[in-house]
C-alpha cells in the first residue's frame, strides 16, 4: 500500500537537512496559541524577510510570502503556526520554552518544510539552483503561514481576506505529520481524506421527584440514556450508506441517587464527509432525541457546532499530483479527524497530503516527536509540485 521510507532524496544540497531541522527545533521551542503568535511570526518573517519574496500580512495572525515570477497563475503552500495548550514531556534539549505550550501536532515540522522549501524557490529564481533554471517554475509561487488551525480555523480568514485573487491562485496544497503511517511516507486519496467535525450538545429538561414518587418526575436521566443507546444504531445505520459517526462522550444528570434527574446534558461529535450526510445525520439525531423526550415527558434543545468543512482533495488536482509521485501512498479510507485546510479547498481546488513520521506516537500527545529527516521528503514533494505545469 505504501512506498518504501524516503529519508534524504539525493537531490537534496549538502546541509538540507541541517537547515529544515533548525527550522524546526527553533520554531518548536517557541509554541504559541490561537492567533497569538508573536514570536513565530517575528521568526518566520526572519526568515522570510532574507528572500526575493513581498511579505505581508493578509489578515491578522497570518503571513504570506508571494514570489512574484511573472506568471499569469500561482500555486500556494500552506502551513498553521499555532500550538496546543499542552505541557511537554519529551524531554527533547529543544523542548517547548514556554510554559504550557507544546507543538504536539506537528505544526513545528509544517512550516519548517514550508520555510525549507521558499529557499529553495529563492535559489531557483537567482539561478542558484542546480539542474532547476528559473523557468522550470510554471506559476508564481505563495507561501501562506496561518494561524488558529487548532481552535478557530485561520484558513477561512485567510481565504476571506483576498489574497489568493490578488495573486490569481488557482491550486493549493499542504501537509500534516502522521504518526501511523511509515516514516518519509508520503499518502493521500482523491475526494473526500478528512472529517467534518462537529461538536454535537444536547440538554433534556424534565421535572425532579423523589425515586419512590418517581411517576411525579419526568426523567431527564432516562431521556438522555435512551438518546445515546440509540445514538449507536443509528450511527451503524448511516454509515452503511457513507462514512461517519456520531459518539458521546460525557453525559452529567441529576443531583442525588435517590431523586429523578430533572436536567442532563450529552456532549458529544458528529463526523461526516459530505454536506449531504451533515444535513441528513442533523435530522436524524434531531428526530431521535424527540422520540426520547416523548417517552419521557421532557423537552430537550439541541446545537451542533458548524466545525471545519471536510478535506475534500480535488480529484482532477489529485490526479495531476499522483503522476507527478508515482511513490504516493493511498489511504485505504476517510479519517475520523478534522482540519482547517478544508476552507481552503471550498475557495480553490487543493490537495492535502500527509507525511509518515513511522513512530506512532499520537498527535495531540505530550510526548510528541519525530526525526528530522522526514521532513525532507516533504519538501521534495513541494519541489516537485511547485514544478507541475
Amino acid at each position: 500500500m505504501f512506498p518504501k521510507p524516503v529519508f534524504l532524496p539525493p537531490s537534496f544540497p549538502q546541509g538540507a537537512l541541517d537547515e529544515v531541522t533548525r527550522y524546526r527545533r527553533d520554531l518548536h521551542r517557541i509554541p504559541e496559541l490561537d492567533d497569538d503568535l508573536p514570536r513565530t511570526i517575528s521568526y518566520i518573517k526572519g526568515v522570510l524577510g532574507a528572500l526575493s519574496c513581498t511579505v505581508t500580512e493578509p489578515c491578522p495572525s497570518a503571513v504570506a510570502a508571494y514570489f512574484d515570477l511573472g506568471r499569469a497563475t500561482t500555486v500556494a503552500i500552506r502551513a498553521d503556526m499555532d500550538a496546543l495548550p499542552v505541557i511537554e514531556a519529551t524531554g527533547l534539549p529543544f523542548a517547548s520554552t514556554h510554559a504550557g505550550c507544546m507543538h504536539a501536532c506537528g505544526h513545528d515540522g509544517h512550516m519548517a518544510m514550508a520555510l525549507a522549501a521558499a529557499t529553495w524557490v529563492d535559489r531557483v529564481v537567482a539561478g542558484a539552483e542546480p539542474g532547476c533554471p528559473s523557468d522550470c517554475l510554471p506559476r508564481n509561487v505563495l507561501f501562506i503561514f496561518q494561524p488558529a488551525e487548532e481552535t478557530t480555523g485561520g484558513a477561512k480568514r485567510v481565504c476571506e481576506s483576498g489574497v489568493f485573487e490578488r495573486t490569481a491562485t488557482e491550486r493549493i496544497f499542504g501537509f500534516h505529520l502522521w504518526p501511523d503511517l511509515p516514516a518519509g511516507t508520503v499518502a493521500s486519496r482523491p475526494g473526500a481524506l478528512l472529517a467534518r467535525s462537529s461538536e454535537t450538545t444536547l440538554a433534556f429538561h424534565g421535572v425532579s421527584s423523589h425515586i419512590a414518587k418517581w411517576r411525579e418526575g419526568r426523567d431527564a436521566l432516562g431521556a438522555a440514556a435512551r438518546f445515546v443507546v440509540g445514538s449507536k444504531w443509528l450511527a451503524n445505520r448511516l454509515a452503511q450508506d457513507e462514512p461517519m459517526t456520531v459518539r458521546f462522550g460525557r453525559l452529567e444528570a441529576g443531583t442525588v441517587r435517590n431523586a429523578v434527574a430533572a436536567e442532563a446534558r450529552v456532549e458529544g461529535s458528529l463526523r461526516v464527509f459530505s454536506d449531504a450526510m451533515f444535513d441528513r445525520a442533523r435530522a436524524e439525531l434531531r428526530a431521535l432525541a424527540q422520540t426520547a423526550a416523548e417517552e419521557e415527558g421532557v423537552t430537550f434543545d439541541l446545537t451542533f457546532s458548524e466545525g471545519y468543512p471536510p478535506v475534500v482533495n480535488d480529484e482532477a488536482l489529485y490526479a495531476q499530483v499522483a503522476h507527478v509521485l508515482p511513490d504516493l501512498g493511498r489511504v485505504p479510507e476517510p479519517l475520523l479527524i478534522a482540519e482547517d485546510f478544508a476552507f481552503y479547498q471550498r475557495h480553490l481546488p487543493g490537495v492535502f497530503l500527509l507525511l509518515g513520521t513511522g513512530t506512532g506516537i499520537p498527535l495531540h500527545a505530550d510526548t510528541f516527536t519525530f526525526d528530522e529527516s522526514v521532513l525532507l521528503a516533504g519538501v521534495a514533494v513541494y519541489q516537485r509540485l511547485l514544478q507541475t505545469a
